[in-house]
Parts: structure tokens; sequence; C-alpha cells
């Protein structure tokens, strides 16, 4: 009898097993299906409220961390402004506990520069008000350490200006608060206020032609200079003569953009805001003109300086004559107003008109700062009023007007507008031609004359070949001048053989330097600063010293007595 085996596929535990493992299968596939549908509810749902918000929300996410106001930086990168969030100390009058009389006086001790009187106003008022912007956390400390209940700490957007007062006017200041956004109130902030708020650039730094070393070079200097003589004021420029790029601007005094005092007059930007009748520094812009019109052809020609020249009831003399001939060379080396009286005298209006309207002397000056003074023309444009004008004397343009007009002198006759910017190089504008090549050439060798043997020479910065033109004039006084009260100028450029930068600096009212004591005139302070300020910032600049090289003025030479000039 045969025998039947029962042969079993798999046995029964391992069956119970696989049973298991589908049932958990199941249930995961089944949590993963929950899951998916989940995010899917969520996606639509937020894509529902982001629609419904017309978009709101994307752009507000993707914004999350950009400034409200774009920074601020100098051509190098390096911070000029830039928001933070800051202390604010503020009060609720109504849920103070101690005396407001001595809770001022307490306050007065911790901000010294605030009156107790102010603080006692608001801590009396009806209702909340700021005690303070811009706390430091050691003066939040110092005030919470009161225990007064009544005083909060609220944390703010704030403009901050790292670099405290440099470039002050430059930049101006954003303390108007809109909601998250802050409006210029002067200078950069206010000039491209809209460029900084705008969402889809506040992201990016604004970047500037300035230079931060350069600023405070210049501002070093001129602050000293303007202590050591006892001046009003002092007023600088370096700007690039090829590209019109204010690397630097000054102006005193001064003021702290992070905290407004209560002078509204240090806000004043005297570059732009400030008009001058800038005497002698005219004259190399009108013996250009006159080359250019066909009038001076040689620098041979010698010109009569023995005496006065008198004009109806207007007498025309020199400040140092030489009772003698004089030709071009020396007549800016001696800064004679007789000789370029008389060149532009026979060279008639129209030409020194035209040169001077090219050079924008009859608008405001041409830079994107809304804070800009309009000039002083002359109403009558007659034959002495064209005399005096040669000279700088009848017509008030301000610091920018002179340093733009130098540019093109110097730079081959090309006039550009001023700019804030720093500029690609394929962004600089193609300019205006205001002078003829020859003729800006000449220049550069006479403006070196000057420095090396004339009025300038308090200016000559040994292998940086400057060149320039004093100017001193006295300030216009009810009826007349204040025959005490002097701006003096310095309009220099630098490397003269290449010339790279225009330097400007201007004395408001000097009393004379401990070197040069009761020396008022721009030869011994406005002069020495340029010096000082190129010897500076020229290895900022790239230009190093080299006394090797310098403008060619070897024809001219042999024109030059060996008198020199004072100014």
């Amino acid at each position: 009898m045969a025998t039947i085996v029962v042969r079993h596929d798999r046995p029964p535990i391992r069956r119970e097993r696989l049973n298991l493992t589908a049932v958990a299968h199941q249930r995961l596939m089944l949590v993963l299906l929950i899951l998916i549908a989940v995010s899917v509810i969520l996606v639509v749902r937020l894509t529902w409220i982001g629609a419904a918000a017309g978009g709101k929300g994307g752009r507000d996410g993707a914004l999350a961390g950009v400034p409200p106001r774009a920074d601020i930086v100098d051509r190098n990168g390096v911070p000029l402004a830039r928001m933070m969030d800051a202390y604010a100390i503020s009060v609720r009058p109504h849920k103070l506990i101690s005396d407001p009389a001595e809770l001022a006086r307490k306050l007065h001790e911790i901000f010294p520069d605030t009156p107790m009187a102010e603080f006692y106003a608001k801590l009396t008022g009806k209702g909340w008000a700021y005690l303070r912007h811009r706390a430091l956390p050691e003066e939040v400390a110092a005030v919470n350490a009161l225990g007064e209940i009544g005083i909060e700490f609220p944390r703010e957007k704030e403009r901050f200006y790292p670099q405290s007062t440099l470039a002050a006017h430059v930049l101006g200041f954003a303390p108007v608060k809109d909601g998250d956004t802050f409006s210029g109130g002067m200078g950069v902030e206010a000039a491209f206020n809209d460029r900084l708020v705008d969402p889809a650039q506040r992201g990016e730094p604004l970047v500037l032609a300035l230079d931060a070393r350069v600023q405070g070079a210049l501002e070093s200097e001129l602050y000293s200079a303007m202590v050591d003589q006892k001046a009003k004021g002092a007023t600088g420029i370096v700007l690039n003569a090829n590209t019109g790029e204010v690397v630097a601007m000054a102006s005193f005094p001064v003021f702290d953009p992070n905290k407004l005092g209560r002078d509204a007059n240090a806000r004043s930007n005297n570059v732009v805001q400030a008009r001058y009748e800038l005497g002698s520094t005219f004259k190399p812009l009108s013996i250009a003109a006159a080359m250019d019109a066909g009038v001076v052809t040689s620098m041979a020609r010698t010109y009569d300086a023995t005496a006065p020249i008198q004009v109806g009831k207007y007498k025309i003399k020199d400040d140092h004559p030489l009772g003698r001939w004089l030709n071009v060379p020396e007549t800016l080396i001696h800064s004679s107003n007789i000789v370029t009286a008389r060149i532009a005298d026979e060279m008639g209006s129209g030409p020194m008109q035209t040169l001077y309207r090219a050079l924008e002397f009859d608008r405001r000056p041409s830079i994107e700062l809304k804070e800009r003074f309009p000039t002083l023309w002359p109403r009558d444009w007659g034959r002495i009023t064209n005399m005096t004008v040669s000279y700088g004397h009848g017509i008030a343009v301000t610091p920018m007007h002179l340093a733009s007009a130098y540019a093109a002198l110097v730079n081959g006759g090309i006039w550009r507008p001023a700019t804030l910017l720093k500029l690609e190089a394929d962004k600089v504008p193609e300019g205006r031609r205001v002078f003829s090549a020859a003729t800006s050439a000449r220049m550069r060798q006479l403006l070196r004359l000057i420095v090396m043997y004339g009025t300038g020479r308090t200016a000559n910065a040994p292998g940086y070949r400057i060149g320039g033109k004093t100017g001193t004039a006295e300030k216009p006084s009810a009826g007349g001048y204040a025959h005490h009260a002097n701006i003096t100028t310095f309009a220099s450029a630098f490397p003269m053989d290449n010339p790279q930068y225009v330097v400007l600096a201007m004395m408001d009212e000097p009393q004379g330097s401990s070197k040069y004591p009761g020396v008022r005139t721009a030869a011994y302070t406005s002069a020495p600063v340029v010096k000082q300020v190129v010897t500076r910032i020229g290895p900022m600049l790239g230009i190093l010293p080299d006394q090797r090289r310098d403008v060619d003025i070897s024809e001219l030479m042999p024109l030059l007595s060996q008198d020199t000039g004072e100014e």
C-alpha cells in the first residue's frame, strides 16, 4: 500500500509573518497618503492666501532679510550709512511713580547734552513721548536702574552712520520715519531717496564715488588749518578730473548725522550752498578764454602794468604792483589784475560770457544734491563788469563750480558734471568741449609755473607736480566789501604732466596761521592746506611722488623775470 505524503508550501508561522508584514505595509502607505494629502491641502491653502493678498505675502517673504533702506558705502565698500536695531527710551507720564523733577534731574545726569527742562516737559506731558533715540546699551542700563515703571525701552529701526561726522554733508541724514521707511533730510539720503527705499534695489548698497580714506585726510587737514588760522569755516573738494567723480567733499563747521544738533547752520554744505567771489582763481579761466578767442597768441607779448587802470569812477590795481610791463606767464605768476583786465577788455564780453555759461557759472552746480544754490550772475555785463569778472569780482559761484571748471581746464578741455556716484569706465559721460586741447595743454604749464615760482609756491609738494592758482577776495558787506574778512582759495590739480585730480581748499575769514601769523592771503592760508592734502592722499590714489617727472615748461622759462609773486 502506498504512503500518501501531504506537503505544505509554507509553514503556518511563516504565513502569519507575511500577513503581519502586509498589514504593516498597508498602514504605512495609508499614513504616507494622509501626509501627502495634508501637504497638498497646506500648499493649496498658502497659494490661495497669497493670491487673495495680491502676492503681498510672497513679496514680504522674499524681502524678509532686506533692510527697509539700502546701505550706503564708499567706492571701496566701507560702510557710511546702514540700518540697525537700536534702543529708544520713551515715557508714559501717567504711569510714573517718581517725582518728575527729580527724575528729570537724574536723566540729565545720564544725558547731559539734553536740558533738564526738556526732560521735565516730557515727563509731565499729556501723552507718550520719546526721551531718547539711538540710546547706547549702557545708557539704557543706567535708565533702567532708576526703577521707573513709566519708562519703556522700545527697539526700533534706526539709520546709523558708523563713521560719525565723516562726509556728513555729503551723506546728509534720514530722520523722517514713515512706517518702516526713512525719508532723506539732505545730502545723498535725500538725493537718492527713491533708490534707497526701492524694494527691488535696497538689498544692494548704494556705492558712492567717495573714498573714505581721502575724505578723512581732507577733513583732517581742513579742520587743523581752520583751528590754527582761527577761521570761521573751511571747505574742500577732491574731484576726479577725467570723470567728474567726487572723491571727497568737506565743509566746516560739521555736524553728526547720528545726533542732529540744534545748530542748523552747521548742516549747510558750503561746497554747493555758498556762493563766493573767488577772486584770482578766475584768471587762468579768463586767460584760457582769450587764447581760444585768438586774443592771446603769444606768451611773450607784454602788457602795461605800470599803473592802475581808471575806467570811469572805477580803478583797477594790483595788490602787489611791479610797476612794469608783464607777459602772460608773469601775469599769472604775479596775479596781475591790471593785465588780466586789459586782456579781457581787448577780448570783449562775448567770449567771456560764452565760456562762463559753458562752465555753468550762470546756474546751480551740476551734481545730484538737492541743496544747491544758484550763482550770482552780473545783471549788466558792461565794459567794467567784463574787466572785473575776469579776475573774479562781480560774479559769485560755488566751490563746486570752480572745481568742475578747473577739471576741464586741465583734462584736455572737456567739461563734465560732478557726480557722487562711483562710475564704471563705460558710464563716464562724454562731456562737452569748453577749451581747446592746445589751450588746456598750455594752461597745465602755466598752472605749474604758478606753484613753482609764483603765488602758489607754498603748495609745492615735491614729486607730486601740483599746479594751481591762489585767490584772495574780500567778502561783500553793506555798501561794499569787508576789508578784513577774506575768502581765500587755492584751486589746483595734480600731477600736472597727466592731471588726475582737482584739489580745492577754501578758508573763510582766516586770521593767519602759526607759521605765517597775521598773513591772511591764499598763498599762506589755503595753498599750504592743498600741499598737506596731496601729500597724504597721493599714495592712497595710486600716485606716488616722482621728482624725475614734470610737465615740460622749458619754453616758458626764458620769459620769467627774477622777482616772485605773492598774494
